[in-house]
C-alpha cells in the first residue's frame, strides 16, 4: 500500500510541480484531475509527446499516477449535455489507457429531478454507465465511483443496486470511509461486503462535533466536518488492515478538504500520519 493525494487542491500548480512536491514529502501516488480543458491533465491537448513528458517526470521522481480523477455529474438532467459529458469521460478513459493508468475515478451521478436515488439508479443509470463500463473494459481501465453522499450511492443499498443494474466487473468504488461514518454506516463492514469492488481509496477523515449534534440533531447540518487523516474518528489502523485483508494494495489518496490547514501543510501532516500504517 502507498500514500497518495488527489491533486485538485493544488490546481494552481503545474503537474510537474505537484509531482515534485509529492516526491519531496514521501507521497508516491497521485490521483490526477483530468478532463477536456480541465484539471492537471487536459485530455483535449494530450498527445503522445505529452504522455512521454509526464511519464519521464514521474519516473525521475519515483511517483506514479494511481488514477485519473474526473468528478462530473454524468447524469446531467439535460440529455444533450449528458452526451457531451459521456464523450468527455471517454477521453479520460483514453488518457488513462495511454498513460498505463488502471483506474478512472468519477461520480455515480446525482439524483434526477423528481426522482430519488433508487429511482434514478433503476431507470437512468444503466443507459449511461453500461456503455462507459464496456468502453473502459476495452481499454483495460476500471471506473471507480467516489461514494460521496450527495450522489446516487449515498448508502450501501444504493451500492448494491448499482452493481446489479450494471454488473460489469470493471465498475467499482473509490472508497471513502468519511462519507459513511458520519451517516452512521459501518465503513468496516462495507469494506468486507464490497471487497471485490474497491479499486481505489480516499484517505479523508471526519470530525463529529458531539456538542453541536446534541443541540441541532442529525437532520440538521454543521455537526460534522471533513478533516485530514488522524484528526477525526476513522480508526485508520483497523481500516487499513481491513483493506489489506480484502486484498487492496493500492493508494491511500489523501483528499484534503480540511479548512483548518493550508493545502501543502495538510498534505504533509496527513502523509506523515499515514506513513505509520503503510
Amino acid at each position: 500500500m502507498e500514500i497518495g493525494l488527489l491533486t485538485a487542491p493544488l490546481k494552481e500548480e503545474r503537474l510537474e510541480d505537484v509531482i515534485g512536491f509529492a516526491a519531496e514529502n514521501g507521497i508516491s501516488a497521485l490521483e490526477v484531475t483530468a478532463g477536456p480543458g480541465m484539471g492537471h491533465l487536459d485530455t483535449e491537448t494530450l498527445n503522445a509527446m505529452r504522455v512521454v513528458e509526464v511519464e519521464q517526470v514521474l519516473s525521475e521522481a519515483g511517483v506514479r499516477i494511481s488514477s485519473l480523477a474526473h468528478y462530473v455529474n454524468l447524469l446531467d438532467p439535460d440529455e444533450s449535455r449528458r452526451g457531451e459529458l459521456a464523450e468527455g469521460m471517454k477521453s479520460v478513459i483514453e488518457a488513462a489507457a495511454a498513460l498505463g493508468v488502471e483506474v478512472v475515478c468519477t461520480l455515480a451521478g446525482m439524483p434526477l429531478p423528481g426522482k430519488d436515488r433508487m429511482q434514478t439508479i433503476e431507470e437512468d443509470f444503466a443507459p449511461v454507465f453500461g456503455p462507459l463500463a464496456k468502453y473502459a473494459a476495452e481499454k483495460k481501465v476500471k471506473i471507480a465511483f467516489e461514494n460521496w453522499f450527495a450522489t446516487n450511492i449515498m448508502n450501501l443499498e444504493h451500492w448494491r443496486r448499482v452493481f446489479e443494474v450494471v454488473p460489469d466487473a470493471n465498475l467499482g468504488l473509490n472508497f471513502d470511509p468519511s462519507h459513511l461514518h458520519w451517516q452512521g454506516i459501518d465503513y468496516l463492514a462495507a469494506v468486507d461486503e464490497f471487497a471485490d469492488r474497491i479499486f481505489h481509496t480516499h484517505a479523508k477523515d471526519v470530525e463529529i462535533k458531539e456538542h453541536v449534534l446534541r443541540r441541532v440533531g442529525n437532520q440538521s447540518s454543521g455537526w460534522w466536518r471533513y478533516v485530514i487523516p488522524g484528526y477525526g474518528e476513522i480508526d485508520w489502523g483497523v481500516y487499513i488492515a481491513r483493506l489489506r485483508a480484502a486484498g487492496y494494495d493500492g493508494a491511500l489518496s489523501i483528499e484534503h478538504e480540511d479548512r483548518a490547514l493550508g493545502v501543502e501543510e495538510g498534505f504533509v501532516k496527513a502523509a506523515r500520519f499515514l506513513s505509520q500504517y503503510v
